[in-house]
C-alpha cells in the first residue's frame, strides 16, 4: 500500500466508549432537520476491520477480492487496501480509482464480462493482467489487445435461485471450458488451469458463502459493505387514500440514487422509524416512493408504519452495497452525505494486527460520548 487517494475528501469519527452509531444518526438527523440537507449515510468502518480478522482466523489461505462497484467510497476502498484486500474492477475508471490507493497490478483483476477492447488495452498498459472470460468472442478480443493477459473462467452456476435469476446472463458451462480452453491455446492466451499445458496457480472460489459448514455467520459476505452502511432518508410527501387508512410516503432518496438495485433484485432493507411512538400505537398500510415521481420508482410496495409526517425520518439498515457506486443525475438527484465511523476498540485492532499506518491515521478525529458536532465541518464528505 503505497499511499491514499490525494484528493479524497473525509474523514472517519473515532468513537469514545460512551457514543454510539445511534448517537451518531440522532445527531445527523438534528443537523439535517434544521438545515434542510439531503439524505445521509453512517457506515461503520470498524465492522470491515472485524470481519476481515474473522477472514484471516478461518480462511487465511483464501485470498478475499471485493467488488468496487457494491461501494467505491474513498472511507472502504482505503480500509480494504489497508487490510490487504485484493479488488475486482468491471471498468476503466474502477481500476484507475484502485490504482490510484497505490494498490499494485496483482491484487486487481478485471471482472467485466463485456469488455471494450480500450479498456483491455488501458488493463494491459497498467500491467493488470489477471481477468474473467466465458466466451470465445471474449478470448479472441483479450488475445488481440492483451497477449500476456492471465485469464479465470468464468462458469455459470445451476443452483440458483429466483432472486439470483438475474445473474445468469454471463458465464459459461462447464461443457464448453474445454472448448474455451482449446481456442486460448490457439491463441497463445493463459488460462489459469492445467489441462492443454496451462500451468494451474489459482482458483476463483465466488462469492455469497452460506458459512454454514464453516461456522462463518459474520463471515459470509466479508468483502461486501452491506451491513457497515445505515441510509437516513428523511420524508417529504404524504398521501392517504381517502376509502381507507392507506399511506403513501414520498422520502428524499429514491431508485435513482440509493436503491438503485431496487430495479434489478430484491431490496434487502426493512424502514425502521427514527422517532419514538408508543407499541400501542396503530400501524397502517403504506408504501415507499423516492422523490423523482417517476412510476419506476418506488421503494417498497407494502409495510406497516405508524402514522408519520413530512420531516419524519426513516432509518434503512444493510445499505452498504449497490448503493453507493455510480448514480444517476436524473431530476437533479443529489447523492446522500457520508458519515465514516468507527469505535476505538476496532482502531486498537487495526494497530494490533499492524495494519493501521500514519497515512490512515491523518483522516480520523475523536467523537466524545456527549456528540455535538456539525457534519458539514468535521466528519461529512460529499461521495
Amino acid at each position: 500500500m503505497k499511499g491514499f487517494l490525494e484528493d479524497a475528501n473525509y474523514s472517519i469519527g473515532l468513537l469514545d466508549e460512551g457514543a454510539t452509531l445511534a448517537d451518531v444518526i440522532d445527531n445527523c438527523i438534528y443537523e439535517h432537520t434544521h438545515t434542510g440537507k439531503r439524505a445521509f449515510y453512517v457506515g461503520d468502518l470498524g465492522k470491515l476491520v472485524k470481519k476481515n480478522i474473522q477472514w484471516q482466523n478461518v480462511m487465511a489461505p483464501i485470498k478475499p477480492f471485493y467488488t468496487v462497484r457494491c461501494n467505491s467510497t474513498p472511507g472502504v476502498l482505503e480500509i480494504l487496501g489497508t487490510l490487504g484486500i485484493g479488488f475486482a474492477c468491471s471498468s476503466k475508471s474502477e481500476m484507475a480509482l484502485v490504482q490510484g490507493l497505490g494498490i499494485s497490478p496483482e491484487n486487481i483483476i478485471y471482472t467485466n464480462p463485456c469488455k471494450q477492447a480500450s479498456q483491455i488495452k488501458y488493463a494491459a498498459k497498467a500491467g493488470i493482467n489477471i481477468m474473467t472470460c466465458d466466451s470465445d468472442i471474449e478470448l479472441k478480443k483479450i488475445a488481440r489487445n492483451h497477449p500476456n493477459a492471465k485469464l479465470l473462467l468464468h462458469i455459470a452456476t445451476e443452483d440458483i435461485t429466483a432472486d439470483e435469476e438475474m445473474n445468469m446472463k454471463f458465464g459459461t458451462t462447464l461443457k464448453n471450458c474445454r472448448h474455451l480452453m482449446e481456442c486460448a491455446k490457439e491463441f497463445g492466451v493463459q488460462i489459469v488451469g492445467e489441462e492443454f499445458g496451462f500451468k494451474m496457480n489459482m482458483l476463483d472460489i465466488g462469492g455469497g458463502f452460506t458459512g454454514s459448514e464453516l461456522q462463518l455467520e459474520e463471515v459470509c459476505n466479508v468483502v461486501k459493505v452491506g451491513t457497515c452502511f445505515d441510509l437516513g432518508s428523511q420524508i417529504i410527501l404524504v398521501t392517504r387514500n381517502d376509502d381507507e387508512p392507506v399511506f403513501t410516503y414520498y422520502i428524499n432518496d429514491g431508485v435513482y440514487g440509493s436503491f438503485a438495485s431496487k430495479l434489478s433484485e430484491k431490496l434487502n432493507t426493512n424502514p425502521e422509524v427514527h422517532k419514538k411512538y408508543k407499541e400501542d400505537e396503530p400501524l397502517f398500510a403504506s408504501s415507499l416512493w423516492g422523490p423523482s415521481c417517476d412510476e419506476l420508482d418506488q421503494i417498497v410496495e407494502n409495510c406497516l408504519l405508524p402514522e408519520l409526517s413530512v420531516g419524519d425520518w426513516l432509518i434503512f439498515d444493510n445499505m452498504g452495497s449497490g448503493t453507493l457506486g455510480e448514480q444517476s443525475t436524473f431530476n437533479d438527484y443529489q447523492r446522500p452525505l457520508i458519515y465514516y465511523m468507527m469505535s476505538f476498540s476496532d482502531w486498537d485492532e487495526m494497530q494490533d494486527a499492524g495494519i493501521a499506518s500514519d497515512t490512515l491515521m491523518k483522516n480520523f478525529f475523536f467523537v466524545p460520548s456527549c456528540i455535538q458536532l456539525s457534519p458539514e465541518d468535521r466528519f461529512s464528505t460529499a461521495a
